[in-house]
């Protein structure tokens, strides 16, 4: 059984095992412990771009103030709850490929990626077609790759999941850079990795609880440090902004100032 047929079958049946749970957890998280980040170069528009509740980021500067301890966390600014709760209650999107549109002046990039990183691209010069990459893109979060098994069986508890990464990261770097990790690696739940609806909507709750995330208006919120997060309260998806997490977890950025569109699905679909 691969990752998609995974993802399904648990996510239709019911909760997976604890034993699972408990299995791909610690195997996720011996990997976070155990090695380096690796630093990549950025690909602008490749790959996982945005996942159904995605959130598109106008800025990350420098890191946050550090975490406190774990609490309840049903509160900070109304968008991002608003957007948990469209999120908890999602339908659960499945399919052969995770198609990623992404837009900007008058150019577009389309990406279909399986679940095992095989990957198709479509632009301004591949003339309407769809071209298999030469090598596959494995998901990523916080610039490790994961499986969909693993990302099924993350806490859905808002205040859990903040702490199984701070957990997991906790020899990885001094403490003010972990917690923006740990920032990172939630908002990426909702950006570019296809998280099931309890886990997006647990990310969110978390991001929305996070010290220093202040309300800018209905649809925005300032992160840690000056950043913005943009999204849709009313269904999750993508809004648009100068500024949005590439495929690494890392901010792509637009010399001429222009406004980024991404959207992102499951599809059974690849053009030919």
């Amino acid at each position: 059984m691969n990752d998609l047929e995974t993802l399904r079958t648990a996510l239709v049946s019911g909760e997976p095992s604890q034993d699972v749970v408990d299995r791909s957890r610690h195997r996720l998280q011996n990997r976070m412990l155990g090695r380096r980040r690796r630093t990549r170069p950025l690909a602008i528009g490749a790959g996982l771009v945005a996942a159904a509740a995605a959130i598109v980021v106008a800025s990350l500067p420098g890191p946050p103030p550090p975490a406190p301890p774990s609490q309840a966390v049903d509160a900070g600014p109304a968008v991002l709850l608003a957007a948990a709760t469209v999120a908890e209650h999602a339908q659960v999107g499945t399919g052969k490929y995770w198609h990623s549109t992404t837009k900007v002046g008058k150019e577009t990039w389309e990406y279909w990626t399986t679940p095992d990183g095989q990957e198709w691209y479509r632009g301004e010069n591949t003339h309407g077609k769809a071209v298999r990459q030469p090598r596959p893109r494995p998901l990523r979060l916080t610039d490790d790759e994961v499986t969909l098994s693993q990302i099924l069986t993350l806490p859905t508890d808002p205040a859990a999941l903040r702490d199984w990464f701070a957990n997991g990261l906790r020899n990885y770097s001094p403490a003010s850079q972990r917690d923006w990790a740990v920032l990172q690696s939630l908002i990426d739940l909702v950006s570019v990795v296809p998280s099931p609806p309890a886990v997006r909507a647990a990310a969110f709750r978390a991001i929305a609880a996070y010290p220093g995330v202040q309300a800018l208006d209905d649809r925005s919120v300032r992160l840690p440090g000056g950043g913005r997060l943009v999204v849709d309260p009313k269904t999750g998806q993508v809004d648009s902004a100068s500024v949005f997490l590439g495929p690494d977890g890392k901010p792509a950025h637009n010399a001429n100032g222009d406004t980024y569109a991404v959207s992102a699905e499951w599809t059974d679909d690849l053009p030919t």
